[in-house]
């Protein structure tokens, strides 16, 4: 075993993935749900390889672990540790245990097939669904005692920690009820509001979930009596009952993985449609309106984390980091702009990792764009190990599809003002903003940034698409110029080599720093002040 197991880290308002005492900044991809076994995956670590990840997202299934009661077979996990250690891979296992997408469809055929054992979710019909119930004791304690398993033999036989975090369970959540309603659920939504909550809430008042914290107080902030008497009577009340059980039953799961082998771990969420009301999605999973009840439940958990599949990438990404939680994206669209969303994550957010879902599906101009990103972290990792937390690094995305003005964003005393390039551009003039809009082709291109604020004057810009200008704070009165720019790259060591120094055309004369359209680059910026 290694002398130190991979942590989670807080530094300032940022909390690093601390692997061999060093940040690690998981550039990942996560494998479609049957992609996970030797004899499927063997012919795609090279497109893997080469599109620069230096992580994996793997499933686990405990129908394959434990395919009779207390009897394991290790065989699917072992060649997959050992695969990604052969390709200098680090691993996130997916504990495929309970739940999947809400469905127990990875629960072993002896745990299906006796349902008195092992009872299911109920409709108020009295309807069995295919989801375990989380009031059923025999169903947490069959999980937890293979999860504990599964933790023991990575303790076992991952010496090297190939494994640097794991997920409990998989988008856990109802539907298409909003909770369940087996005679144990209803006696317990009868029941008065269990203690460690309540506790919770009174103590974090003051810093609850705007959507919490506005039903308790609607319901008149009562600090004891039923779920209906505390959050009021409707299908959201159902949802935090539902929140609570599920994160209880995952804390009892989590907590006996962790006794056997303490590695970060979180559970992951199906995020909510615009209008869609909980039964409608799988509801009572780890959402951002429901954060502080998952806080409460699961203090065995280090996060929470989203699937990002939506466009609006940076609400989502945001709403997870509000209440402090860090930012893991464990499964995103696969897409040209996955490329940019991965840039805004570590940014903006000082993210964990980020991973596009069905990665040894991404291939073409998605996996070229991808690569260029994640070539772009990895030369910024020691920067952005160096500046986690401490307010000089941010992360630029298009806030909308269709901008109308420039996008200000502010960076200590600096306001950024950002434009950007979605298609190629006609050949213009080198650095000339593509100001009509006019378009080379139709091929759509990743536009994003990070920017690391090095020195007062000095930052680091790299990206792709993005047009920069930047400016004094509101009255303070200096015209802020560019007095160099060069464009390189950071070695393994660190160090900066210069490819190019960028002037004239290049910065419109001075007034820009330019990352072109359709190529990833890493730019040196020093400013200077003149009235």
């Amino acid at each position: 075993m290694t002398t130190s197991l991979p942590r989670l880290e807080r530094r300032g308002s940022a909390t690093l993935l601390v692997v061999d005492e060093k940040p690690f900044w998981i550039r990942g991809g996560e494998l479609g749900n049957s992609s996970a076994e030797r004899s499927y995956l063997a012919p795609f670590w090279e497109r893997l390889e080469a599109m620069g990840l230096n992580a994996v997202v793997a499933p686990v299934y405990w129908e394959l672990v434990e395919p009779a009661e207390g009897r394991f077979d290790w065989t699917t996990v072992d060649e997959l540790v050992e695969d990604a250690r052969a390709h200098g891979m680090r691993l996130v296992l997916l504990w495929f245990g309970s739940w999947k997408n809400s469905m127990s469809c990875y629960a072993p055929g002896w745990v299906k097939s006796d349902v008195e054992r092992f009872p299911r979710a109920r409709t108020p019909r009295g309807a069995a669904l295919e989801i375990l119930s989380p009031f059923s004791p025999a169903n947490r304690d069959a999980d937890a005692r293979a999860f504990a398993a599964l933790m023991a033999h990575l303790r076992d036989v991952d010496e090297e920690s190939t494994v640097v975090m794991v997920q409990v369970e998989n988008e856990i959540g109802m539907i298409p009820e909003a909770r369940d309603h087996t005679p144990e659920a209803v006696a317990a939504f009868e029941a008065p509001v269990p203690e460690p909550l309540m506790s919770h809430l009174v103590e974090h008042r003051a810093t609850l979930g705007s959507a919490l914290a506005a039903r308790w107080q609607a319901a008149g902030g009562h600090e004891e009596g039923t779920w209906t008497t505390v959050f009021g009577d409707s299908a959201a009340t159902e949802e935090i009952f539902q929140a609570w059980h599920f994160a209880r039953y995952v804390d009892v799961v989590a907590a006996a993985g962790k006794a056997e082998l303490d590695l970060p771990m979180y559970t992951n969420a199906a995020l909510v449609r615009p209008g869609a009301q909980p039964g409608q999605y799988p509801s009572a999973g780890p959402l951002p309106h429901l954060a502080d009840v998952w806080r409460a439940g699961a203090p065995a958990l280090d996060l929470i984390a989203p699937d990002i599949y939506f466009p609006d990438f940076a609400h989502w990404a945001d709403a997870y980091v509000e209440s402090g939680n860090p930012l893991f994206v464990p499964e995103a669209l696969r897409s040209v702009d996955a490329a940019a969303n991965a840039l805004y994550a570590f940014g903006r957010h000082a993210a964990i990792g980020f991973s596009p879902f069905g990665i040894e599906s991404v291939a073409g101009n998605e996996a070229a764009m991808l690569a260029g990103a994640y070539d772009v972290v990895a030369q910024l990792s020691p920067l952005l190990a160096e500046h986690a937390g401490d307010g000089s690094t941010t992360g630029l995305l298009p806030p909308t599809d269709d901008m109308r003005s420039p996008h200000r964003v502010r960076l200590d005393d600096v306001v950024l003002e950002a434009t950007y390039e979605r298609v190629p551009a006609p050949s213009l003039a080198d650095g000339v903003i593509n100001e009509t809009g006019q378009a080379a082709g139709t091929t759509r291109l990743p536009a994003a940034a990070i920017v690391i604020r090095t020195g007062r004057d000095e930052l680091v810009v790299a990206g792709i698409g993005v047009t920069l200008t930047f400016h004094d704070l509101p009255g303070g009165g200096d015209t802020v110029g560019i007095l160099a720019c060069e464009e390189g790259r950071y070695a393994a060591d660190g160090s900066w080599q210069r490819l190019r120094h960028l002037n004239g055309d290049q910065t419109h004369q001075g007034r820009h720093v330019r990352l072109e359209p359709g190529r990833f680059t890493v730019q040196r910026v020093r400013l200077y002040r003149y009235r």
